[in-house]
């Protein structure tokens, strides 16, 4: 647990197995999405029960031991599930914390699959197929740009996946929103903890009996909590160095003075496999960003027939980012929602690597055993500068190199920010992966 600053929910749960707040195996991470995906199969294909159970065996031994999760997750892997319905399933990731959870709970088949995750950029040039609000969020706007308009057609099944389903009234929500446009039967929610109270539940039934729908909650862990009294200490409170109560959690390691600097890196798009989406983002702040994405993410949706094009160039990027690598101690980094392309990668770069990603959640940082985040700095969003992001439980001395991969680069002047946070970790050598430049003139440091 750690405490939130954040007025709607004033507490959080640091997943021991999600790789956004703590560092894990990034194996953990791949096999807690292919745990919820075997519930699932065993849910919608029941013949296949007793199968499914022996692998819902080895998911928990590997979720439990890190040492396995490789291991394990691999036979998962070497099932090679499809569904043979007559459309695809459809999975849906929220963001920001959920959108590797997801992809990784999608990837577990090889066939008849569909996967998207909302995203809060704001993309002017796309039409948002769905958009809902995420109400206790400290970022409440969620879109889904899908570059099929008919990603949502049909009546088969949506699994709709999050980290965390506490009171589910964003569950609720999207649930409202996909029926209005795109009216289905069934709904599936997944997620890694399910804490719903009974009356939570009863809102769900309650909807079921409204759209004349069937709502399926699949988790791993389930149980009930109870929240009393209120926070302790005003949000100003939390303003520490900054004074800025929005960008709350300030460093609390020492900044090294010896810090040999940031070494960036930039894979030309000439050079990389990876297709792209030449589309604009507009932050709050007005900043365009006209990089490219790249087309892949689960932003703008994809379908099983991508997997292996996907795959083949994570790992071509894995085996020339493991040229660099001089350390014995790594950590890889996604950033923001960007987070299951460089977890993969991070498996494949071989043993000793760590990953766990950027967030815009501001967590109080706090020195006790048992408590979720020790350390953070922060910085604000390169993307908008409104945003604050934040990066937690990296001490000193922890890792020999650290490689921190970004989908784009933004303008030099707003990348500042988040390159001094770098430097602030105490680690010798950081790399910054861009996959994505401004422009070819603009892109500095080596080319890989």
């Amino acid at each position: 647990m750690a405490a939130r600053v954040n007025k709607k929910r004033s507490f959080l749960f640091v997943s021991k197995v999600l790789g956004k707040h703590i560092p894990v195996n990034p194996y953990t991470s791949l096999l807690s999405g292919a745990a919820l995906a075997i519930l699932l199969y065993k849910e919608l294909v029941p013949q296949s029960g007793q199968q499914m159970d022996k692998l819902i065996r080895e998911a928990v031994r590997g979720l439990l031991d890190s040492n396995y999760a490789n291991e394990a997750y691999e036979k998962l892997m070497d099932e090679r599930l499809s569904f043979a319905f007559p459309e695809p399933i459809k999975f849906v990731g929220f963001a920001e914390t959920a959108t590797a959870l997801g992809h990784s709970m999608y990837r577990l088949f090889d066939d008849g699959a569909t996967y998207i995750h909302t995203t809060r950029e704001d993309i002017p040039g796309l039409r948002p197929i769905i958009r809902f609000e995420e109400e206790h969020s400290h970022a409440v706007d969620h879109r889904c740009y899908a570059l099929n308009e008919d990603a949502f057609a049909g009546d088969g099944p949506i699994v709709l996946v999050d980290d965390e389903i506490t009171t589910g009234k964003t569950t609720l929500n999207i649930i409202r929103d996909i029926q209005e446009h795109f009216p289905r039967k069934q709904y599936v929610i997944a997620s890694l903890l399910d804490w719903r109270t009974d009356s939570d539940e009863q809102a769900f039934a309650d909807l079921e009996a409204e759209l004349g729908i069937r709502i399926t909650p699949l988790s791993l862990l389930k149980g009930k909590i109870e929240i009393q009294g209120a926070p302790i200490l005003d949000h100003t409170e939390y303003a520490g160095q900054t004074g800025n109560a929005e960008h709350a959690a300030t460093s609390t390691a020492e900044v090294n003075k010896d810090f040999s600097g940031v070494v960036d890196h930039c894979l030309e798009k000439d050079a990389s496999a990876f297709e792209r989406v030449s589309h604009s983002s507009l932050s709050t702040d007005g900043y365009a960003n006209t990089t490219p994405y790249l087309k892949y993410t689960g932003r703008f949706g994809l379908q099983s027939a991508d997997n292996s094009a996907l795959d083949a160039e994570i790992t071509r990027t894995a085996e020339r980012l493991n040229q660099l690598r001089s350390g014995q101690r790594t950590l890889v980094m996604g950033t923001g929602e960007f987070m299951y392309i460089p977890m993969r990668i991070a498996a494949e770069l071989g043993p000793d690597v760590y990953y766990q990603s950027t967030t815009r959640s501001p967590v109080y940082p706090h020195r006790e055993e048992e408590y979720g985040v020790a350390c953070g700095v922060t910085y604000p969003s390169p993307e908008d500068s409104t945003v604050g992001n934040f990066i937690y439980n990296v001490e000193p001395g922890q890792y020999d190199e650290i490689f921190v991969l970004l989908e784009r680069e933004s303008d030099p002047e707003r990348m500042k920010p988040m390159l001094d946070a770098l430097s602030c970790l105490g680690c010798d050598k950081v790399h910054v992966v861009y996959f994505n430049s401004l422009t070819k003139q603009e892109s500095k440091g080596a080319r890989i």
